[in-house]
């Protein structure tokens, strides 16, 4: 049982971040970039927190020490703040398609970096299904692509690939140390501190939205972000950074059926072929590779 932990919480993160793609659309009408982060994070960290003082005596808080706040500034700063801000806003300047093959070198930066910095190496499953997956976004962006491309747009994306990327390889050491839930909600409170500029439009958005999108805000900050992000911390204590990178190559594939059954958007047959793809590298990506290790004799 315990050996399936790990995949169970890699599959409730990719439905859940593949299930914001449909709220934030719907949101992004009457919420603009920076409020809609600060939305997100700030109730994330309520959340989190609370869930943290809720746990039993024996699971205490364990206090980071001196060499830990380096990387956890940089995972908060980085994936959960300037990701979010990048993100949101390359999205009102591209199609989805264009902005999901963009953000989506991620996977790839994540292989590079954690091969470099965390000493994971480069198997080959690992790199041939890295292609394989990266290949099948491309595919599903050509698809999807109005064929227009803003430069700052591009920037943008890129901008929150490589904060995603960094923000990865920086919690991974942090897990060996210390709870996912601690990690997350330290990370989670930074970003929302990074976001309050955004304060004061956020107080304006919110008297002028409708009660609808606003609870579409909290399924954001509750499920996709305090749970999502946890899940994905759990699944990552259990696993390399590059091969969990590569994982999430399945988000588009998911996101693109959710849009299909909830906002009637009918994906094109180059999209399911790139998605087929993107799933194929998964599989690829998790084989592992040489003769398994036996445990030592008690």
């Amino acid at each position: 049982m315990k050996n399936l932990l790990a995949p169970g919480a890699t599959a409730v993160t990719v439905l859940l971040w593949a299930s914001s793609f449909v709220a934030i659309r719907h949101v992004g009408t009457e919420f603009s970039a920076g409020p809609l982060s600060l939305a997100r994070l700030l109730v994330g960290s309520v959340l989190l927190g609370a869930v943290l003082v809720l746990q039993p005596r024996g699971r205490r808080w364990q206090r980071p020490v001196r060499r830990d706040w380096p990387l956890l500034l940089a995972c908060g700063l980085l994936w959960f703040g300037v990701y979010n801000l990048a993100l949101n806003e390359a999205e009102r300047r591209l199609d989805a398609g264009t902005a999901a093959m963009l953000v989506h070198i991620a996977p790839l930066l994540i292989a590079l970096l954690a091969g470099i910095t965390l000493g994971e190496g480069f198997p080959r499953p690992l790199v041939i299904g890295s292609l394989v997956a990266f290949a099948g976004v491309v595919v599903i962006g050509t698809s999807t692509s109005t064929g227009r491309a803003e430069t700052w747009g591009v920037v943008l994306c890129v901008t929150a690939a490589v904060s995603y990327a960094v923000g990865v390889v920086t919690q991974k050491p942090l897990l060996g140390r210390l709870p996912a839930a601690q990690v997350t909600w330290i990370a989670c409170t930074i970003g929302a501190i990074v976001c309050l500029p955004f304060a004061p439009t956020l107080l304006d958005e919110l008297r002028a939205a409708s009660t609808a999108t606003i609870w579409w805000v909290l399924y954001l900050a509750a499920f996709p972000t305090a749970l999502g992000f946890t899940t994905w911390a759990f699944a990552l204590r259990r696993s390399t950074a590059g091969r969990m990178g590569v994982t999430v190559y399945a988000v588009p594939v998911v996101a693109i059926g959710l849009a299909w059954l909830l906002l009637d958007e009918t994906p094109a047959t180059l999209a399911l072929a790139g998605g087929a793809l993107c799933l194929t590298g998964v599989a690829i990506s998790r084989r592992k590779t040489g003769a398994p290790v036996k445990e030592p004799a008690r």
